[in-house]
């Protein structure tokens, strides 16, 4: 059975640009892995990024690369990214490797999510769908 992918863009908020949030079996991996809430919740990449106008990083190829998937309110450079390696086995889309953010001050790390496999086909629909709609790169 294949984990289910769904890519979320948040809308511009005070402080930053629309954002990609990655929901995997109807959990945000931001919230769960970063945690936090109002101005102190974590956020995902900025949809500019994860999303430009040409092909994006979050599809999935052959070769194994790491994505930023989300960060803490403190910002990355502080305290560390999640980010997993991506690549594609055939008619497989697997997430692996994490690693994710720690606080400073040190306390003990949050546990990284498991190992998602995803139907690559399921898999590029949501990413495809997810670069067509655009919408972020309006502005007012």
């Amino acid at each position: 059975m294949f984990d289910h992918l769904e890519i979320k863009v948040l809308p511009r908020g005070p402080v930053f640009p629309a954002q990609v949030r990655f929901w995997v079996n109807g959990e945000d991996l931001v919230e769960e892995v970063v945690g936090g809430s109002g101005p102190n919740a974590g956020r995902g990449p900025y949809a500019s990024d994860a999303l430009p106008a040409g092909p994006s990083p979050l599809r999935a190829t052959g070769e194994a690369r790491r994505l930023e998937l989300g960060q803490p309110a403190c910002t990355g450079d502080c305290c560390g990214y999640l980010t997993v390696i991506v690549q594609r086995f055939g008619e497989i889309v697997q997430w692996s490797d994490w690693e994710v953010p720690w606080e400073s001050p040190p306390a003990p790390a949050p546990y990284p999510p498991p190992e998602f496999h995803f139907d690559a086909s399921q898999c590029d629909a949501e990413v495809a769908r997810a670069e067509a709609a655009g919408w972020w790169q309006v502005h007012p």
